[in-house]
């Protein structure tokens, strides 16, 4: 019984999370996840036309919309804290920021369109799925700055701080 136990408490332990100056990267994959996949399933439910795949966009929509708002509280929260140069401050944490406003702000507003016109709007459906398709786009590219910060001047990590901005080649 004791070995189970430990085995437990080994599964339940989180090393990794240990050493995170904050939560924010834990959270974040949840909003790009389910905002990415909810996309996905709008496009198809609207080439199908099967409402019940519009359905379950929906619900990855409101879900990630959840998600997201999580996200940039702990993001916000995080960016003050974050040990960068000023000058990847300026280059990457800012457009990072911006991006990801812009794409809860985005998915705000589209969870409201598609709970109204439940669970996809028919009038501006082309327009509901084009901004769907931008939203993506956005986090894609707002998780690209994210992955820069982390791996290229490893923004939450332990090595010395700051490391300077040099422009990708």
């Amino acid at each position: 019984m004791g070995w189970m136990i430990a085995r437990l408490r080994d599964l339940f332990s989180f090393p990794g999370a240990q050493v995170l100056q904050n939560i924010h990267p834990l959270v974040v994959h949840y909003p790009v996840a389910l905002l990415t996949a909810a996309t996905l399933m709008y496009l198809l439910a609207w080439i199908a036309g099967r409402e019940a795949w519009a359905w379950t966009g929906l619900w990855m929509l409101g879900l990630g919309t959840l998600a997201a708002a999580v996200a940039v509280w702990t993001g916000l929260r995080a960016g003050a804290g974050v040990m960068v140069a000023p000058a990847v401050r300026e280059q990457i944490l800012d457009h990072h920021r911006r991006m990801m406003l812009t794409v809860f702000a985005l998915s705000l507003t589209l969870s409201a369109w598609a709970i109204i016109a439940r669970p996809m709007p028919r009038r501006g459906r082309a327009g509901f799925v084009l901004l769907m398709i931008v939203m993506a786009l956005l986090i894609a590219r707002g998780a690209d700055y994210g992955g820069w910060m982390v791996y290229g001047y490893n923004a939450g990590g332990s090595l010395p701080q700051p490391i300077d901005f040099s422009p990708a080649q």
